[in-house]
């Protein structure tokens, strides 16, 4: 196994209050994921917001650097990499962001984004080729060049805004895509598109998608795992199948009891989750203990491991203790990478 993109144990925090009094708010929480060079995966970081996935997103790109913990790019260290490494890892790792506006400079053409790549990595040898290769991408993602060149951004709708973004990724042809919540500011018609696009690119090229949403209903249809974010921390994770189709994480269940069916007979929030938090619950264990309809003691003295109940899933909740084992290092990351099924 030769892992391209790895996080280790990694964890994020932020200072935040005033001269006199500050404090130490977590964002991420001792995340671990592995990525194979040779066995390209489709991934889901679910949860609701605040619940860590951006600060994910930023980390595993190289953006910021974690508080505690590793982001490691073929086993180099992402924030010690050397300039040749950090141009490989650009260039490998690609990010397809929620807002597909305020990516473009409004005072030039939607051409800007697409050959200033090429121009940067000398993808092309001269303007002729260059062109051909962003028209070709183009059609790739569904779009048609004749249509889309040549047009300020304000021109295009949200979906072909997405979709150049989308090209411009496959433009360097990257092994991983991180795509940070990249239908939710799109039509819903439009969603089935884009979605369907990304799938092509994994399936077409064996790019690794890493899907960060909020949205269990699209991270089911694209997704073979998912890891469930809660405050910052992995609460359920595995194969998509059974983490929502049945959810064991109190957690995940609210998540899941919160999507609308079609059916007039079913109240909408009869999820058995209590959504406010419980002021008398200390915050020095679980971090879902405030919300929890399962409390038990030993929740609220250590936050639980992440417990293996089956081989393709783990729950960090203590229900699960006598009937499963707590994780090893190994065995966590071979069911966070999707390598146990």
């Amino acid at each position: 196994m030769t892992i391209l993109l790895e996080a280790n144990h990694a964890g994020k925090t932020f200072t935040t209050g005033g001269f006199f009094k500050r404090s130490e708010a977590y964002a991420l929480r001792d995340f671990s994921l592995a990525i194979d060079d040779e066995k390209p995966i489709v991934t889901a970081i679910a949860g609701e917001s605040g619940s860590g996935k951006t600060t994910l997103a930023r980390l595993l790109l190289g953006v910021i650097a974690p508080s505690i913990g590793t982001v490691r790019y073929k086993g180099v260290d992402v924030h010690t990499m050397k300039r040749d490494q950090w141009r490989e890892f650009r260039q490998d790792v690609q990010a397809i962001y929620q807002d597909p506006f305020e990516v473009y400079n409004p005072f030039y053409r939607v051409d800007h984004v697409l050959t200033t790549p090429v121009a940067k990595f000398k993808l092309a040898r001269n303007a002729a080729e260059a062109q051909e290769l962003i028209e070709s991408t183009l059609n790739k993602v569904g779009l048609r060049p004749e249509e889309t060149l040549g047009r300020y951004p304000h021109q295009l709708s949200g979906g072909q805004r997405q979709r150049i973004m989308i090209a411009r990724a496959l433009l360097l042809r990257p092994k991983i895509i991180i795509a940070d919540e990249p239908v939710s500011m799109v039509d819903a018609s439009l969603r089935a598109t884009i979605l369907e696009s990304l799938l092509k690119l994994h399936e077409e090229f064996g790019i690794s998608l890493i899907y960060i949403t909020h949205d269990l209903t699209t991270a089911y249809q694209l997704c073979r795992d998912i890891n469930i974010l809660y405050r910052g921390a992995v609460v359920e994770t595995g194969d998509v199948e059974q983490v929502i189709k049945q959810p064991q994480h109190p957690y995940t269940q609210l998540l899941v009891g919160s999507i609308p069916l079609p059916d007039p007979n079913r109240r909408w929030g009869d999820e058995t989750v209590d959504q406010a938090r419980r002021a008398d619950v200390p915050d020095t264990g679980c971090l879902f203990a405030d919300r929890c309809p399962w409390l038990m003691p030993a929740c609220q003295n250590a936050p639980p491991p992440l417990y293996q109940t089956s081989p393709a899933r783990a729950t960090a909740c203590y229900v699960y203790e006598d009937e499963a084992k707590a994780t090893t290092k190994s065995e966590a990351e071979a069911v966070l990478s999707g390598e146990v099924s």
